[in-house]
């Protein structure tokens, strides 16, 4: 089949959007390619089509595991199998899905970075028929980006493993810079680079400096018709300001992934389908939703790179229709901003107090815990110790990145169990323990597939069906398991945190303080840019153009500057009619204030005077008191 039959077949779209299909062919000709789409450009679709095309498996590499599991589920729904491997699954687990993809017709492997670190996971890869290698985000692997993601790096270590198979790194946001280094971190060959153009000319950039910013939010809301979305700082202000929105009569809710995995669902779902008209909401949302006719984006926070300001703005008017991204901003934001900065950078010992505290907050023995996966509260967590959210979290991710752990997003996990005994084990099992007869029967009856791998249960589904409690469930399962009859994975919904060299003492604990240095350089330029937007006359979109690379852009027309610009171009064409006919007026004829003013033709006679006076100032026309000449 075609690209474009199989495009047809599954996608149901008759044609490819820009540049897709020039991506596709450079994908098929097995060259390594570097594609920049922005938000919203069809990322997707670059790497499936042609790997629906050959034969064997495409790795995919995503370091947002909510959305691995959104394109899993899209794909399965189309009839193609795929499957996801994350932090927190188990050893088995992840064991029979890696056998499914050597023996089984897996298309779709989707890898979250962390896993690549696993020695098991890279030596099933080695006997995996790869037809390619597709990296999202593809950013994250570079120092320059803004969301640089230490286990991004571990990349290239499948290119060892894959030398002949082509890769495909694909992202929204990349200055040239963070261009070059992605083509370097990945060791591409020859790399084909296909650019879109980052201009959106539906979208018009405004940014309001001003005290009262809940005022104009309020006014924007109600002046702009259709959906929109707000990006706040963090997860109390999006209650907040939800809650005053709804006291003046328009309808919003609020998102942050500290929610129930129910209530975040429910509340997605709730705004995709226009029940909800505004969601407020932190970062934590928009990945992976493609809503089109979303018509105003506002932050009402300084963002803090213009990589994630163009990101989140971007999923404004993806229905090409005229849609609006709004930065509220004032002078006590810039401050906030600079003081984020300054917190965002610990110093190297106290890294290594974070570190001396997570081996204490797990009870590790020195030199013990390599490998091990556990659920991580950030807040009971800092909390325990006394230490600061922020800095905590920065010195994670410099941990992360000198190798000693890992820490995954915050994900909600299914309960999953498996028959670890045959058939014939299980029946003579059910004669000797009567009492669990009931719900090894209903297990088998209501989820087919339990002998062959893990199968995702409910737990309060098992409850209704056998109309016992919860707790006798979790109870009954965790017996099977001591039994072992049944391995059993309850749900989570916490970040998983994963030790991958055992624990060290202070003393021989390495952290990179150079590193640290150059991480702190780059975030005080991406601060200076988004503070340079903020304030700048020059047309925003061209700022942003500029910034991502695009020299010599044409104005948008359409942004607060354009509009500004405008304004004073039409009122200096305005001024200028008036000022020509007085002129021709007064050429032929001396008259006096009311028989000029009624001659001329254009304006209002409180623009007329005025023009009669700025004349007169500036010495192009007289007048003796009582009537005007040349």
């Amino acid at each position: 089949m075609t690209a474009t039959e199989i495009l047809k077949k599954y996608w149901g779209f008759d044609v490819f959007r820009p540049l897709q299909e020039e991506i596709i062919q450079s994908v098929i000709k097995k060259q390594d390619t570097l594609a920049l789409l922005p938000t919203g450009g069809g990322k997707s679709i670059c790497f499936q089509v042609p790997a629906m095309m050959k034969e064997g498996i495409c790795i995919v590499v995503s370091p947002l595991v909510a959305l691995m599991k959104d394109q899993v589920e899209n794909l399965k729904a189309k009839g193609i199998e795929a499957i996801a491997i994350y932090a927190g699954m188990g050893k088995r687990e992840i064991d029979i899905l890696l056998d499914n993809c050597i023996y089984g017709n897996i298309k779709f492997l989707y890898l979250s970075p962390e896993r690549l670190l696993s020695e098991l996971v890279r030596v099933r890869i080695s006997y995996m028929n790869v037809n390619l290698i597709a990296i999202d985000e593809a950013h994250c692997i570079s120092q320059w980006g803004y969301d640089f993601r230490p286990p991004y790096l571990k990349i290239k270590e499948l290119r060892e493993i894959l030398p002949n198979t082509p890769v495909l790194a694909l992202t929204a946001t990349a200055t040239p810079e963070v261009r070059t280094d992605i083509i370097e971190k990945l060791e591409m060959k020859e790399a084909q680079v296909f650019v879109k153009s980052f201009s959106r000319k539906n979208l018009s950039y405004v940014v309001f400096n001003l005290d009262d910013k809940h005022k104009k939010l309020i006014e924007i809301c109600k002046n702009v018709k259709g959906c929109g979305l707000i990006y706040v700082r963090n997860r109390r202000e999006t209650a907040e300001v939800a809650n005053f929105l709804q006291r003046n009569n328009i309808s919003a809710d609020f998102y942050h992934a500290g929610l129930e995995k129910d209530s975040r669902f429910q509340k997605q779902e709730d705004w995709k389908q226009d029940k909800i008209r505004v969601m407020v909401a932190t970062n934590a949302f928009g990945m992976g939703i493609d809503k089109p006719n979303v018509r105003f984006v506002i932050h009402l926070d300084l963002p803090e790179s213009l990589e994630a300001y163009y990101q989140e703005a971007g999923r404004g008017g993806r229905d090409e229709k005229r849609a609006f991204a709004v930065l509220l901003t004032n002078k006590a934001d810039q401050m906030i901003l600079e003081a984020k900065y300054a917190d965002s950078f610990p110093s190297v010992d106290e890294i290594k107090k974070v570190y001396h505290y997570l081996g204490n907050y797990y009870q590790l023995a020195y030199g013990a815990g390599q490998g091990l996966n556990f659920d991580f509260d950030l807040a009971a967590f800092c909390k325990r110790f006394g230490i600061g959210v922020i800095k905590t979290m920065a010195a994670l991710k410099f941990l992360e990145r000198d190798g000693y752990l890992v820490l995954s997003e915050n994900i909600f996990i299914p309960s999953r169990l498996m028959f670890t005994v045959g058939h014939e084990d299980i029946y003579r099992f059910q004669i000797e323990n009567a009492a669990f007869d009931p719900i090894v029967k209903t297990i088998q009856r209501s989820y087919g597939g339990a002998f062959d791998g893990y199968v995702k249960i409910s737990e309060s589904d098992l409850s209704n069906r056998l109309r016992i409690s919860y707790n006798d469930v979790i109870a009954y399962l965790k017996k099977l398991q001591e039994y072992e009859v049944i391995s059993y994975l309850p749900q989570t919904d916490q970040p998983q945190l994963q030790w991958v060299t055992p624990r060290l003492d202070m003393l021989h604990l390495d952290v990179d303080a150079k590193f640290i240095q150059l991480r702190k350089q780059i975030q005080s330029t991406q601060i200076e840019a988004v503070l340079a937007y903020a304030s700048n006359t020059i047309c925003r979109s061209v700022q942003l153009l500029t910034y991502f690379g695009e020299g010599g852009a044409e104005k948008c027309g359409v942004c607060d500057v354009c509009l500004a610009e405008k304004k004073q171009e039409d009122l200096a064409a305005y001024n200028d009619t008036i000022d020509f006919e007085i002129c021709t007026l007064l050429q032929s004829q001396h008259l006096d204030l009311d028989e000029l003013v009624k001659s001329i033709q254009t304006g209002t006679d409180n623009d007329k005077i005025e023009r009669i006076r700025e004349l007169l100032d500036a010495g192009k026309i007289k007048t003796d008191g009582k009537k005007y000449y040349l």
